[in-house]
Parts: C-alpha cells; structure tokens; sequence
C-alpha cells in the first residue's frame, strides 16, 4: 500500500541519517474508505493526489510545532505492506479523511518519492503555519491564509535526491 508520509526538513534529515521512518506507531494518508466518501471520487490518480495533500496540510500542522523548521512542507511517499496499515484507534470512530497509522519502522529504502515546497512557497507556508491555530478555530481569515500554501504544488523528488534536499549532498 503507498501512504503518504507528512514531515519537515529536520525530519526528512533524521529518517535520512537514520535510513528509516519512525519508531512507530506513526501517522501516514493513504487511500482508504474514508477518503474515497470524503473526496467522492473513484480515479486512483485523484485519489492518491488526495491522500497527498492530506500529508501536506499535516506538515504544515508540523511546521506550526516547530518553529525553528524551514518553513517547507515535506511528505515522502512509501510503499508498505498492507497490514502495517491500520486506522488510527486513538482518533475513534472518525478518523481525517485518509488517516492511518503505520506499524513502523518503515526503511527508507521503501520510498517511491519525496514532495517539496519550493523556495517560493516559504513566506505562503510560513503564514499558514502561524494562521493554523486560528484556522482551526473558525477563522475565515486565517483559513484563508492556510488555503494558499495548498495552492502551492509540492515539487516532486527522487530518493536519491534527499541528501541533497537535507543539505548533505557532495
């Protein structure tokens, strides 16, 4: 199964240092039932295009808990086995649109792609980031700001690209 793994730079550089995505359990999209209703679409390219921008709007969740982060929403897609896959219990009976757990550790090796803001998207990512609390609450305004970071497609990598997109490449 692919799933959609959200992170930040800093932490696309310790699964890179590390050669695996955490310790498990942790939070990836994919394409489930739920995402299916919610998106009301039977393409599996829409779908997975989707189950993407979930993980981008749960970077940029990431992105407004670290501060210190370059303000780049980052989600690497990985390939698992499907019963690594399971709902997220601790969410109950309505889980976000696409939302699994993945058993993890997951090697690095496993993944497909790796997706990324480009340069310049960061003062759009950053003004979300700092409009997410406010969004949340109800904020048309801040909703708003949230809204144009996803009008910001994320830049497509390959693996063999990470090194140099977490600064250690020759």
């Amino acid at each position: 199964m692919r799933v959609y793994v959200p992170l930040t730079l800093p932490g696309l550089a310790e699964a890179y240092r590390t050669g695996e995505l955490g310790a498990g359990p942790f939070a990836a999209y994919a394409v489930t039932p739920g995402l299916r209703e919610w998106y009301v679409s039977d393409d599996t390219e829409e779908l997975e295009y989707a189950a993407l921008g979930r993980a981008a709007l749960a970077s940029l969740r990431l992105l407004a808990e670290e501060p210190e982060a370059p303000r780049r929403r980052v989600v690497i897609a990985v390939d698992v086995a499907d019963r690594a896959v399971s709902a997220d219990p601790g969410r109950g009976l309505d889980p976000a649109p696409g939302e699994v757990r993945v058993a993890g550790p997951v090697p690095l090796a496993k993944a497909a792609s790796v997706h990324v803001d480009a340069a310049d998207a960061r003062a759009d990512v950053t003004a979300a980031a700092d409009a997410l609390p406010a969004a949340d609450g109800g904020d048309d305004d801040a909703q708003y700001l949230v809204d144009g970071a996803e009008d910001h497609e994320l830049l497509w990598f390959a693996t063999q690209e990470i090194a140099n997109l977490v600064g250690r490449g020759d």
